[in-house]
């Protein structure tokens, strides 16, 4: 059987699912297709919701649901969201399945029975945001992961043997290089493993709301050994075990290549094979977090632009095991650049002409640069993606499109249409079938990332099977069939306009959240009663000194949705700098030439590292988009306002 096994990490439920999620399950899923196209079958995905442990109990509490119910809620939300976004899950394991406190249970008992585990007393500082004992704390000290404050237990616990396993996960580590990846995830773990390995408590007596350890009541198993084990249910007598690859966020390294290979070596269980720890999608530079409101949620990006967008933008803008950023302005900006001016542009004009020139028949021919260089990047996405290395394969195929669209325009042919002889008939063939079975290859190889709209181009092409029946070994050029009926040909990436679309995504943005903070039961807060400003005296006015500025430069800020930089002319021998927040409600060629009132005796001050000497000045009403202040009557730049 040529298998491949391969899971997210099973979601904890203290958090509505958000970008952040999707994203590790959104390469999962790529990943599943890559490998089915490379012939494994079958290739099964399993993700889930990690549903135990205190803060799990706190939450429900401070929703007035039970545990249990609680956790009904949040994992179904999950469900609906996968299946939303066209994620292929094959299993969805919950930690309250019956059937998993029976694996949960037997895992336990092996490493009992190996001599693995003895009962001890814990006092010690605990982080019930991580699920972390942390050592050497001290009461109120932070967690090292999250900052948090811990809190200090005193427990009877059963102890798991950890420090017996330094060695052998030394051993593990140095002989599989690739067991652990990326690299600087790797020399982590070395470096903890090599500091030394203290027993681990993989019980708990103060906590109701987890799996009971039979015969030991009340002792329930810490969340980390209950989590962990889910892997392992999802798949229990599917002869599926191990996993092919664990992917994971960078954060939970740890535990999956410390904890989880020493529970399975003292089980004597297979080993999972490889994992793999992603890094963190930061928001404009900032990671996400409840706690800075700067979560992104996936279903707003594909109710606007589709989920293909945001899968291309994850894959293609972040280079996969690195942190990466996120914003509304570089999604906007790399699907238009990419999608609809290159892949979209190049299946609208190729499919076009043939309909055309050609009666919607694919005509015979070939070019064999183009087919040369069409076998390279076959080569190249294979090997890039089998290395994990999303964004370099996808630039691989970017470099064909571009290829095959100045073929295009060199050949023109739009001329050769127009010339009746036989040689640049034939010409006019060969061009249109390079065209056609490049953007064949293009789509195919795609497909993994881009599943939605590639099945779309691949109809339009004629293909007779599905796409997802396309496998490496046989992905050859040639395999266009001339004489082949096109279908009917539609734009499948329009072009966006990017404040509009923005402008969308945040408002739907607002509304999800809104739904979300119900599902985890919390409370709305009322916006606080509009105050009247303090008056002041017109000297204090006077201090105030505003221009009228003309704006004769504006580009947006990289890395921000909301600020523009602008060059204004107020009057003085040189224009000034000004950055303003104003990019999300108006567009760069919106503002040249136009009459703004500035505040121009402010202090400097940076933003994203360019000096602002002044303030454009907008209104907005309850946190609307600003309204920029102007003039209907001509009056010269740098005229005061009194």
């Amino acid at each position: 059987m040529n298998k491949y096994y391969l899971t997210t990490p099973i979601y904890y439920v203290n958090a509505a699912p958000h970008i952040g999620h999707a994203y590790t399950t959104i390469v999962a899923d790529l990943i599943k297709r890559f490998k089915r196209m490379q012939g494994h079958d079958p290739v099964v995905l399993t993700t889930g919701s990690d549903e135990h442990g205190v803060n799990v109990e706190r939450a429900a509490e401070r929703a007035g649901r039970t545990p249990k119910a609680f956790c009904d809620d949040v994992a179904r939300e999950f469900e609906r969201q996968w299946q939303s976004l066209n994620l292929g899950i094959d299993h969805f394991q919950r930690t309250t399945d019956p059937k998993h406190a029976r694996v949960v249970q037997d895992l336990f008992e092996r490493c009992r029975k190996n001599g693995y585990i003895y009962k001890g007393s814990y006092t010690g500082q605990y982080c019930i945001f991580d699920n972390l004992y942390v050592n050497d704390a001290k009461p109120g000290d932070p967690c090292p992961d999250c900052g948090r404050p811990t809190e200090t237990i005193t427990e009877e616990n059963f102890f798991f043997k950890l420090s017996a396993f330094t060695g052998r996960l030394l051993e593990l580590h140095e002989k599989q290089p690739d067991f652990i990846q990326p690299e600087t995830r790797r020399n982590e773990v070395l470096s903890f493993v090599r500091q030394g390995l203290n027993d681990l408590s993989i019980t708990r007596t103060n906590l109701k709301w987890g799996i009971p350890v039979a015969g030991e009541a009340p002792h329930v198993f810490y969340v980390w050994f209950d989590a962990l084990t889910a892997y392992k249910t999802a798949v229990e007598d599917e002869g599926l075990w191990p996993a092919d690859l664990h992917l994971i966020g960078k954060e939970i390294v740890r535990f999956h290549a410390i904890y989880w290979p020493a529970f399975l070596m003292a089980a004597e269980l297979p080993l999972p094979k490889r994992i793999f720890a992603h890094g963190w999608l930061l928001f404009e530079e900032s990671k996400m977090s409840k706690s800075r409101g700067n979560i992104v949620r996936a279903e707003p990006i594909k109710e606007i632009m589709g989920i293909d967008a945001l899968r291309y933008f994850l894959l293609r803008e972040v280079v996969f095991g690195q942190d990466g950023s996120f914003s509304y302005d570089a999604l906007v900006g790399r699907y238009n650049s990419d999608l609809a001016n290159g892949l979209g542009n190049l299946a609208s004009r190729t499919l076009t002409m043939i309909h055309q020139y050609r009666g919607g028949h694919v005509p015979h021919g070939g070019d064999p640069e183009i087919a040369a260089l069409a076998k390279e990047t076959i080569d190249t996405v294979h090997d890039a993606f089998d290395r994990f290395e999303f964004s370099k394969g996808l630039e691989s195929v970017w470099a064909l499109i571009s290829a095959v669209d100045k073929f295009i325009v060199k050949q023109a042919p739009w001329k050769l249409f127009r010339q009746t002889d036989e040689a640049s008939q034939q010409a006019l063939n060969e061009t249109l079938y390079t065209a056609a079975e490049a953007l064949r290859i293009c789509t195919a190889l795609l497909s993994p990332v881009l599943p939605a709209s590639t099945a779309t181009i691949w109809a339009q092409l004629g293909m007779s099977g599905p796409i997802e029946s396309v496998r490496f070994e046989t992905l050859k050029w040639g395999g266009l069939a001339p004489g082949q009926k096109i279908g009917e040909v539609a734009p499948v990436y329009p072009r966006l306009d990017a404040v509009q679309s923005i402008a969308a995504m945040r408002a739907l943005e607002e509304k999800v959240t809104a739904e979300q903070n119900v599902l985890m039961g919390k409370t709305p807060v009322p916006p606080p009663a509009a105050e009247a400003a303090p008056k002041i005296p017109i000297d204090d006015f006077l201090k105030v000194d505003l221009r009228v500025g003309l704006v004769l430069s504006a580009e947006r800020v990289k890395g921000s949705d909301k600020l523009m930089h602008m060059k204004v002319d107020i009057g003085e021998p040189q224009p000034r700098t000004i950055v303003a927040g104003i990019a999300e409600a108006y567009a760069p060629e919106q503002l040249l030439s136009r009459k703004v009132v500035i505040v121009a005796n402010l202090q400097p001050r940076k933003l994203k590292g360019i000096e602002s000497n002044g303030m454009i000045v907008a209104a907005s009403v309850d946190g609307g988009m600003p309204v920029l202040a102007g003039f209907h009557e001509d009056i010269p730049p740098g005229a005061r306002l009194k």
